[in-house]
C-alpha cells in the first residue's frame, strides 16, 4: 500500500457506539392492557480491528414482565426490496401501532394518522425490525462501503451478525427464536435459516409473507417459461377482481376457480408453452383461447404476445380502455395513466398508494413517541440499493436450499407461508413451485404450512387479511 492509500485508509471516519433511546408504553389489546418497552438504536458490525464499520439501525419491543424474558418468543423481522426499510410489517402489521389505510388498505387522503394496532404481535413474542445497511437510518461508516453489504451473501453475513449480537447483549439466547420476512425478506430469512444453523443459532419457525426463494419462478425472459405458467392465477384472481372474465367465470367460487387455472397451467399450458415453434396453430388457437378466457385479455392480444403474457403487458393491458392500470404490488389497486398507449405502466399504482402515508406517519412516530432523532433521511426504499445489488453470478438466484439445508439440521423448525392472490410481485403459484421443489425429506414436509389471503403483496393492507394473518401467526407460534 503506498503511502497516500495508507493516509486514505488512516482518515476513514471513525465512528462511536451510542446507546438506545428506551422509551415506556401500554398496549391496549382486546381484554388486557400490557406495558412494553420500546428500543431504538443502532447495531454495530464491527471489522477484524474492532472499529465500526458500519451501523444497523433497530426497533424493538419488548413485553414488560416479571417472567425470565429468555423463555418468551423472539421475532426478528425485516423487508426486502432489496433496498427496503422494516417499515412494511413494523408499521403495517407487526407493531403496537400502525398506519390507518381503512379497512381495504386504498391511499386515505392527508393528513395520515397513527392508531394503535389491534392485530399486533406483541402479544405473541418480543419483536425486533431490522433494517439493513443502506435502508433506514443504516450506514456503513465510510460510505464508500454502503455497496460492500449489498449483495445477497454479504446481506446475510451482516444481518446474520446483527441476530447474533442482538442475542449476546440481550441475554435471548435461549429464547424460542423465529424470523419473519416479506418480499425479498423471504429469500433472505430462507438463507439465514441455513446460514446461522452452521453457526449454533437454530430457530423454532421461519414466517414467510409473500415468498421469493427461486428467481427463475419470477424472471420473464425469452429462454424462461416457468413465470408464464406460474404467474397465470395471479391474472386470473385479477381479472376475476375487476370483472373483466364471462359471467360463468365470475359466478364460480374463485378460490376452486384458481385451482382450476393452476392444474391447467401446470399441464396444457406448461406442454404448448414447451413446443415453443413446433406448436401446431390448431394447438395454438386452443391455447389462445383458453388463455383469453382466464386473462380478460382478447385472444388477438394473447396471440401476439406468442402465449407468454408477461407481467407489465398484463398490468397495462386489462384496463387499457378505460386508460387504467392495476398494481403489481396489489393488483387490487388501479392507477390513471397518461396514455392509454404502450406496453407498460407509468408508475405502480399500489407502490404510490402507501409510499406517503407510511413515510410521514414513520417519520413522525419514530421522533415523537420513540423519541429517536435524526437528521438523515430515513430510507424506505433506496432504490440505488436495487440497482447495484450483487446476486449469485451466472445463474438465478435461490435460497430454497439455505431452507432445505436448516430442515435436515433442525428437524423441529417450521415454516408458514403466507400468500396473496392479488400479489403480481411474488405470485403464490411460484411460492408454491419453490416450496415443491427444495427436495424437502417427505418426513419434514408436514413442518410447512401455507396460508392465502384476499389481498395482495402486503396482504395486512386490507383489514380482514390483517386479522388472519395474525390468526395465522398465533397458530403456529403457540403450537
Amino acid at each position: 500500500m503506498s503511502e497516500t492509500e495508507k493516509k486514505c485508509a488512516d482518515d476513514k471516519p471513525e465512528i462511536t457506539e451510542e446507546e438506545p433511546i428506551v422509551t415506556s408504553h401500554q398496549l391496549e389489546l382486546a381484554d388486557t392492557t400490557r406495558a412494553y418497552t420500546a428500543a431504538v438504536g443502532m447495531m454495530p458490525l464491527k471489522d477484524e480491528k474492532g472499529l465500526i464499520a458500519a451501523q444497523i439501525f433497530y426497533t424493538a419491543y419488548t413485553l414488560d414482565s416479571d417472567a425470565d424474558p429468555a423463555e418468551r418468543p423472539l421475532i426478528f423481522v425485516f423487508n426486502g426490496g432489496p433496498g427496503s426499510a422494516s417499515i412494511w410489517l413494523h408499521m403495517g402489521a407487526l407493531g403496537p401501532k400502525r398506519v390507518d389505510m381503512g379497512a381495504e388498505g386504498f391511499m386515505p387522503p392527508p393528513p395520515y394518522k397513527l392508531i394503535d394496532n389491534a392485530h399486533t404481535w406483541l402479544d405473541l413474542g418480543d419483536l425486533v425490525f431490522i433494517d439493513p445497511v443502506g435502508t433506514g437510518y443504516s450506514r456503513a461508516a465510510d460510505p464508500a462501503d454502503n455497496e460492500k453489504y449489498w449483495g445477497l451473501e454479504a446481506d446475510l453475513e451482516a444481518v446474520g451478525e446483527f441476530i447474533r449480537l442482538y442475542l449476546s447483549r440481550n441475554k435471548r439466547w435461549t429464547s424460542p427464536l423465529y424470523l419473519a420476512g416479506e418480499s425479498y425478506g423471504t429469500t433472505r430469512a430462507a438463507g439465514l435459516a441455513g446460514h446461522l444453523i452452521d453457526r449454533g443459532i437454530a430457530f423454532n419457525g421461519v414466517i414467510l409473507i409473500s415468498t421469493v426463494m427461486n428467481f427463475q419462478t419470477l424472471r420473464f425472459t425469452k429462454a424462461n417459461d416457468l413465470p408464464y405458467t406460474l404467474y397465470l392465477p395471479s391474472f386470473c384472481a385479477t381479472a376475476h377482481y375487476h370483472g373483466r372474465l364471462d359471467d360463468e367465470l365470475l359466478g364460480r367460487d374463485l378460490r376452486e376457480l384458481l385451482r382450476e387455472v393452476a392444474d391447467w397451467a401446470e399441464s396444457d399450458y406448461t406442454v404448448a408453452l414447451a413446443k415453443g415453434d413446433r406448436i401446431s396453430e390448431e394447438e395454438r388457437a386452443a391455447i389462445a383461447e383458453r388463455l383469453s378466457r382466464y386473462t380478460g385479455l382478447t385472444q388477438r392480444f394473447v396471440l401476439g404476445a406468442d402465449l407468454r403474457i408477461n407481467i407489465m403487458s398484463f398490468c397495462k393491458e386489462l384496463l387499457r380502455d378505460e386508460k387504467r392500470a392495476v398494481g403489481r404490488l396489489d393488483s387490487r389497486f388501479i392507477g390513471i395513466m397518461a396514455s392509454a398507449e404502450g406496453t407498460a405502466f407509468d408508475f405502480d399504482p399500489a407502490s404510490y398508494a402507501i409510499l406517503a402515508p407510511y413515510t410521514a406517519v414513520y417519520n413522525q412516530y419514530v421522533r415523537g413517541q420513540l423519541g429517536y432523532e435524526s437528521d438523515l433521511n430515513y430510507e424506505v426504499m433506496n432504490a440505488k440499493v436495487n440497482e447495484n445489488w450483487k446476486y449469485q453470478g451466472g445463474r438465478f438466484p435461490d435460497t430454497s436450499e439455505g431452507l432445505r439445508a436448516a430442515f435436515a439440521k433442525n428437524p423441529f423448525m417450521r415454516v408458514l407461508v403466507a400468500q396473496g392472490w392479488y400479489d403480481l410481485a411474488t405470485p403464490f403459484q411460484a411460492a408454491y413451485y419453490s416450496l415443491a421443489h427444495m427436495g424437502l425429506d417427505a418426513s419434514l414436509r408436514d413442518n410447512v404450512s401455507i396460508r392465502e389471503y384476499e389481498a395482495g403483496h402486503m396482504m395486512y393492507l386490507h383489514e380482514p387479511s390483517l386479522a388472519q394473518l395474525k390468526a395465522d401467526a398465533a397458530g403456529f407460534i403457540h403450537n
